[in-house]
């Protein structure tokens, strides 16, 4: 095989400022891009112009993606203590040095915003748009009934990337890496269509993109490996929100507008540290629901 290459309506704003040739068969191209078997016949989607994956007959009964296969538990990434100390650097790399925050802190601002979107609803609202900024600022606006939606779905919002984070830490360490690249995947291109400004768009799509090639061309390992960076920055980008907001309290007065402890004090007359110690403790949670699934693996 040849692989060339109304009345009553609350609104809620929260921001936080692969024989076939290539052209030969499009449908076998297709299962070839999308099935495990064909990707472990080639090794990888684009080998040297020429080059062979397997010679004579293919058995094709096998070119079918099972779905199925994504909700089955696969066998855990073994993670020793050196490749854990590695990742954990690569993460810090990530997350921490001003030059690279610049470009993954847009990432935690879409999970954080995303947080927003999807707590209004599952409490029943409806999203009108998000917007992310270069500023790593962005908004989530949403509307319907009741008082219970808007208050759930700000305080989503700065918990959300250590929530993502977690989750995917445990996904990889208990055998489903598959389905949290899977969901991941589908949830950024679904982002598409609440996204209301340019730059929001690129990041979706940026982040899309590399959601997919690590779908379509990385190995399990790889796969596993680089769930495990972006979920610890993820939770290292979210102990970061929560410090820059407290310093909105505590420092920048002046910016409370962009706090979503404070928006959620002017809807219900709770206090700011009140949501401030919510946002602590769901992160905190997640953190140690972190490092739990690493030792309980």
């Amino acid at each position: 095989m040849r692989c060339r290459n109304k009345p009553g309506v609350v609104v809620a704003y929260f921001g936080w400022h692969p024989g076939y040739e290539l052209f030969g068969d499009i449908h076998y191209w297709i299962l070839i891009l999308t099935t495990p078997a064909a990707r472990t016949r080639c090794g990888r989607f684009s080998p040297p112009l020429g080059g062979t994956c397997q010679t004579g007959p293919i058995d094709t009964s096998d070119l079918t993606f099972d779905w199925a296969s994504l909700f089955t538990r696969a066998e855990p990434l073994d993670v020793s203590t050196p490749v854990l100390l590695v990742i954990l650097a690569i993460a810090a790399v990530l997350s921490i040095p001003r030059v690279t925050w610049q470009v993954f802190g847009l990432f935690t601002t879409l999970v954080h915003e995303l947080g927003h979107a999807l707590a209004a609803i599952l409490t029943g609202r409806v999203v009108h748009g998000i917007r992310i900024r270069r500023n790593h600022s962005g908004d989530a606006l949403s509307s319907g009934r009741g008082g219970v939606g808007p208050v759930v779905s700000g305080v989503m919002g700065y918990p959300a990337p250590a929530i993502v984070g977690a989750l995917q830490l445990w996904s990889v360490f208990n055998g489903y890496t598959a389905m949290a690249l899977f969901v991941g995947g589908v949830i950024l291109l679904l982002t598409i269509l609440v996204i209301r400004n340019l730059f929001g768009v690129l990041v979706v799509l940026a982040s899309a993109a590399v959601s997919a090639a690590l779908w379509f061309l990385a190995t399990p390992e790889v796969q596993g490996y680089a769930l495990l960076v972006i979920g610890i920055a993820l939770l290292v980008g979210s102990v970061r929100g929560l410090a820059t907001v407290v310093g909105v309290h505590t420092r920048r007065r002046d910016q409370l507008n962009t706090s979503d402890a404070y928006l959620l004090y002017r809807r219900t007359g709770v206090p700011s540290p009140v949501w401030l110690a919510l946002f602590t403790v769901l992160i905190g949670a997640s953190v140690v629901f972190a490092v739990w699934s690493y030792l309980n693996r």
